[in-house]
C-alpha cells in the first residue's frame, strides 16, 4: 500500500474510542447533574432553636411575663465619637425618672482604628412587652436616638459592666489639679464638652411640640467656649460660676426669652418697642435673649458700663468688640457673652467680692437678689468644675490605657498601650 492510501481499520479505531470518550464525559455530566440535584431539591430535616429565640411565658402570682430564657433586653439608645460626652450622656440618662430603675451602661467598640462610644440600656422589668414599652415610648418622646434592641445572655452583659465600671472609675480618680490651674486649652476643650452637654441634655431640644432648639454642634461650643474664657480672663471672673450663669440662663442655647415680660421708664428710647404712654411714663418690651438672657434694659446698663469702662478691649477678638452705638434690636450672639461678663464683674465689684449677692443679683437685681437663682447657678458651677477637673486627671480618653489594680482600681499607668 503506498503513502498516500488510508488505513480504513485504523480510522474505524478512532471513531470507536472517540464515542466512548464522549458516552464517558456524557454519563459524568449528568451524574454531576443528579448529585446537584439531590443536594439542592432532596428534602432536608430543619433545624431551628426556638427554645433559644422565642420567648417563654410564666407567671409571678397573677402577673404574666413573657420573657426570653437565660436572657436580658438590652437595646442601644446613643453612640457618640467624644468619650466624655458620651459619659456626661450616660450619666444623665442614668438620672431620668424614665431610666432610674434600669442599667444604664456605656461600653467602646473599635471599628476602622476609630473608637465609638454606644450608650445601652437593660431595662428593669424583665418583662419583654413591659421593656419595649419603656424604650419605644422613651423615643418617641425624643427622649433617646433609638432603641436597637437584642436579647443578651449573662456574658456578654458582664463585658459590658466590666467596660462601664473602667470609665466610671477613671472619671472618679482623685483630682489633681483644680481649675484654677488649667492651661487655657484645657479650659476650652472641657468646657465645650460641658456646654455640648448641657444644651444635648436640655428637654427643650428632644420634647415634641416645641419651638425648635437645636444642641450645640461641636464647633458651635468650642467657639462658645473660647470666647467664654476669653471674657473669664479679661474681666477675672470666677469662671465656674460664669459657666453656671450659662447653665442656669439658658443651657448655652441661643433663644429667645419671656417675650411677655415689660418695663416702665420715663422715656422712650431709640429701638424700644412702646406697649403704653401713661403719666409721662412709656410702657416698653423688655424680652430676654441669647445665652445669657440679658433683657433689652439690662442691656442697655451694661452697654453704659462699656462706654465708661478703662479697660483696653482692643486686646479683645474683633467679633467680641461690643460697637460704640447700641442697638438693642441687633445684637451680635458672640457680643452678648461680654456684657453678661461686665455685668457680673460690676455685680462682683459692687457686692465687695460676695459671689452669692452677685449671682442673685444678676437675676433678680440688687435691691431684691435672688437667692434661689443663686444657688442653682452654684450647683451648675460645681458641676461644671467637677466635670473639668476630673477630666483633667485623665487628659485624653481612658480607652487604650493600662490600669493598675491595687485593690480596688485607683490608679493609671501615664504610658497608654500602644497597638
Amino acid at each position: 500500500m503506498s503513502s498516500g492510501t488510508v488505513d480504513r481499520g485504523h480510522v474505524s479505531a478512532y471513531w470507536v474510542l472517540f464515542a466512548w470518550i464522549t458516552r464517558l464525559v456524557a454519563v459524568a455530566a449528568i451524574f454531576g447533574l443528579l448529585l446537584w440535584a439531590n443536594v439542592r431539591l432532596s428534602p432536608r430535616k430543619l433545624v431551628h432553636s426556638s427554645a433559644a429565640l422565642l420567648p417563654s411565658l410564666s407567671f409571678a402570682g397573677e402577673r404574666a411575663i413573657i420573657a426570653f430564657p437565660g436572657k436580658s433586653v438590652v437595646a442601644e439608645v446613643a453612640h457618640y465619637h467624644d468619650e466624655l460626652f458620651a459619659f456626661l450622656m450616660a450619666g444623665y440618662l442614668r438620672g431620668t425618672r424614665t431610666f432610674r430603675d434600669s442599667e444604664v451602661l456605656m461600653n467602646y467598640r473599635n471599628a476602622n482604628h476609630r473608637l465609638t462610644y454606644h450608650i445601652l440600656i437593660r431595662p428593669a422589668q424583665g418583662d419583654l412587652p413591659a421593656d419595649l414599652y419603656l424604650l419605644y415610648s422613651a423615643k418617641a418622646r425624643g427622649l433617646i436616638a433609638d432603641a436597637d434592641w437584642h436579647p443578651w445572655g449573662d456574658d456578654m452583659i458582664k463585658e459590658v459592666r466590666r467596660q462601664n465600671a473602667v470609665f466610671e472609675a477613671a472619671y472618679n480618680f482623685p483630682v489633681r489639679r483644680h481649675l484654677e490651674h488649667l492651661s487655657r486649652k484645657e479650659l476650652i476643650a472641657y468646657a465645650s464638652r460641658f456646654m455640648r452637654f448641657k444644651s444635648a441634655s436640655d428637654p427643650r431640644t428632644w420634647r415634641r411640640g416645641v419651638a425648635s432648639l437645636a444642641p450645640l454642634a461641636s464647633v458651635q461650643a468650642e467657639q462658645l467656649a473660647t470666647d467664654v474664657v476669653t471674657v473669664a480672663e479679661f474681666f477675672s471672673l470666677p469662671l465656674d460660676f460664669f459657666l453656671g450663669i450659662g447653665a442656669m440662663e439658658n443651657n448655652f442655647m441661643n433663644a429667645e426669652g419671656d417675650r411677655e415680660h415689660t418695663a416702665w421708664k420715663r422715656r422712650a428710647q431709640f429701638g424700644d418697642v412702646i406697649l403704653r404712654r401713661a403719666a409721662g411714663r412709656v410702657l416698653v418690651v423688655n424680652s430676654s435673649q441669647g445665652v445669657w438672657q440679658i433683657t433689652r434694659e439690662t442691656l442697655r446698663y451694661s452697654h453704659k458700663l462699656y462706654l465708661a469702662d478703662k479697660r483696653d478691649y482692643s486686646v479683645l477678638p474683633d467679633a467680641l468688640r461690643p460697637p460704640r452705638d447700641l442697638d438693642p434690636n441687633c445684637v451680635e450672639p458672640r457680643v452678648l457673652t461680654v456684657y453678661a461678663g461686665l455685668l457680673f464683674r460690676d455685680l462682683l465689684d459692687r457686692c465687695d467680692g460676695d459671689v452669692s449677692t452677685a449671682l442673685g443679683a444678676y437675676n433678680g437685681g440688687l435691691r431684691n437678689p435672688n437667692m434661689t437663682y443663686a444657688g442653682g447657678v452654684s450647683a451648675a458651677a460645681r458641676h461644671a468644675r467637677n466635670v473639668m477637673e476630673h477630666a483633667a486627671v485623665l487628659n485624653g480618653p481612658v480607652v487604650g490605657r493600662r490600669f493598675l489594680q491595687a485593690g480596688a482600681m485607683g490608679r493609671e499607668s501615664a504610658r497608654p498601650n500602644r497597638p
